[in-house]
């Protein structure tokens, strides 16, 4: 072989060996971007979603944007993605049935008259007193120009929260899930009442009301309520907000709100004696549970308290 052969063939064995090399090293490069990457996606140029965001709506574009509200929805906030609880109700009597009238603004700070069904209405009200006594969970009506009135029953003395809990059917919040609260006073001598101490069941009516399922703060856990009367299974339960059994629980000591949806599916007048939910509390502590259920066409609540790890 000639000098200049063996030359030629040295030159391009460096050069295979230098194309093998890139090869590896970009190889390498590709096996440690994350497994979820999908091909041609060029994630520097996409900015990481955030599960508070809504479609359609720009943060930085909306004034009066309640930024403190964009973490959880525990419903202590009277404003969030610039919707408003808006209530001119800052004390209300004692003793006595009470009208509460108040009105939902949207960003454009006008009232919001278009909202979606959920669980047959399309807003569920609550009152719950600061010791997380007196529960009233009440669907009120909407006027042609946005007011709602929600008809309380007898309020005891003491600071009440009030939550609006309701889902736009138009707007940038359209199908978005809100939950916003305000504060009223109700005149008179306030008594504490404590908190009962934590158990896994209560008594309503004759009925008793099991709570199973270990829950975790800030994790979804399986739950299972069972309703048994005189011992036995109740198996009658009938169909209330398009389930067997309506659940919501505040947090003592600054009453944060959340709703533990249902999984059981309705069949009849067949409800029980289990029933299966989507739990999620957000906070360690106690927790007051109030179980809404119907029977014989009447309506029970039992209230019970749940410690959360």
């Amino acid at each position: 072989m000639s000098v200049f052969s063996r030359i030629s063939s040295r030159r391009r064995t460096v050069a295979a060996a230098s194309v093998t090399a890139a090869l590896a090293l970009a190889l390498a490069a590709c096996g440690s971007s994350k497994d979820s990457s999908m091909p041609g996606m060029d994630h520097g140029s996409q900015p990481p979603s955030s599960s508070s965001s809504m479609p359609g709506m720009d943060h930085g574009s909306m004034p009066g944007m309640d930024h403190g509200g964009m973490g959880k929805d525990d419903g202590l906030s009277d404003t969030k993605y610039s919707y408003s609880l808006v209530s001119d109700a800052k004390e209300l009597p004692a003793g006595k049935a009470a009208a509460y009238k108040f009105k939902i603004t949207g960003p454009d700070g006008k009232p919001v008259t278009s909202f979606a069904v959920d669980q047959t209405k399309r807003m569920h009200f609550y009152a719950v007193r600061s010791d997380l006594t007196g529960f009233q969970h009440i669907h009120p009506t909407m006027a042609d120009d946005g007011t709602w009135t929600a008809d309380l029953a007898a309020l005891e003395p003491g600071t009440w929260r009030t939550y609006a809990s309701f889902t736009p059917d138009s707007g940038p919040g359209k199908g978005k899930d809100f939950v916003l609260s305000r504060t009223v006073t109700v005149a008179g001598d306030a008594k504490t009442t404590p908190l009962p101490a934590a158990s896994a069941s209560a008594e309503v009516d004759g009925y008793t009301v099991t709570v199973k399922g270990e829950l975790m703060a800030d994790m979804a856990h399986p739950m299972t309520v069972s309703i048994s009367k005189d011992g036995k299974p109740v198996t009658d339960l009938q169909p209330y907000l398009d389930t067997y059994a309506h659940l919501t629980a505040f947090h003592e000591g600054d009453q944060a709100f959340a709703h533990l949806h249902p999984e059981t599916k309705v069949n009849g007048n067949k409800g029980g004696p289990d029933l299966s939910f989507h739990a999620q509390l957000d906070k360690p502590g106690n927790w007051r549970l109030f179980l809404q259920f119907q029977t014989g066409g009447k309506l029970h609540t039992a209230a019970l308290t749940l410690r959360v790890g």
